[in-house]
């Protein structure tokens, strides 16, 4: 479903962020992407979506990602984005929710029934008229995550969903993620989250791939964490 075969990008000449990286995510995986701040996580998320451009070759579902080619692929890709703030353009979570559906062709009476199924399945019911200025940081998280749902998109991409959550709506987020069938790439720095909803890690350090394999592996690894600045899940950590 997913494919990268030797990326490469920078901000700046000489001074890669993503050097020479291979992998390939099949349908149906949830893969975690992990690494420290500046590890190259967001800008990964960036090239598959076309957003950048950079050498090597991308594909999502055979499909190149190439400027021709971008309307096609953005159709079957859900991103939920770092910022809520970024994602949350229309007056009310019901604008946002309905936009993209109606934008794919669906009827107005089957777009509404596809935004009541999600702010349902995640307890949202509330918000559903909000005005999104008057969101808090949490309830915008949550929003954005259910904008997302309601595209249906084939492959889900989330940079740092866990964050603004409280315990409770974590705790949603987590059970919702390891509940939908679609592929998944996550990056995080929220790696008790990552266990819980990724059998695979790809660990990403200085714009390299350091480890590529079973979240459960690669998560107790101390040394290879540490290694690489980051720490154990605290579910993990020694008491």
């Amino acid at each position: 479903m997913i494919d990268f075969q030797n990326v490469s990008f920078a901000y700046e000449k000489g001074d890669p962020v993503i050097d020479g990286i291979s992998f390939t995510i099949p349908s149906g995986e949830s893969v975690g992407l992990i690494g420290a701040n500046g590890a190259g996580k967001s800008t990964v998320m960036k090239l598959l979506l076309g957003l950048l451009q950079g050498e090597g070759t991308i594909r999502v579902g055979g499909t190149p990602v190439i400027k021709e080619n971008l309307a096609k692929i953005r159709a079957g890709l859900g991103f939920v984005m770092q910022n809520s703030d970024n994602q949350m353009f229309m007056p009310t979570v019901y604008e946002d929710m309905i936009f993209a559906p109606l934008n794919y062709g669906l009827s107005r009476e089957d777009a509404d029934l596809r935004v009541d199924r999600v702010l349902t399945q995640l307890g949202l019911e509330k918000l559903k008229y909000r005005h999104n200025h008057k969101l808090s940081g949490g309830e915008k998280r949550m929003a954005a995550i259910a904008t997302i749902l309601a595209m249906e998109p084939q492959v889900i991409l989330m940079d740092e969903p866990s964050s603004a959550l409280d315990p409770r709506n974590r705790r949603i987020v987590i059970n919702l993620i390891r509940s939908l069938g679609q592929t998944k790439l996550i990056a995080s720095h929220d790696l008790d989250m990552i266990l819980d909803t990724c059998s695979r890690v790809i660990l990403l350090s200085e714009g390299r791939i350091a480890a590529d394999g079973p979240a459960e592996e690669i998560l107790r690894n101390r040394e290879l964490l540490e290694a690489n600045r980051l720490e154990l899940p605290l579910s993990l950590s020694p008491r």
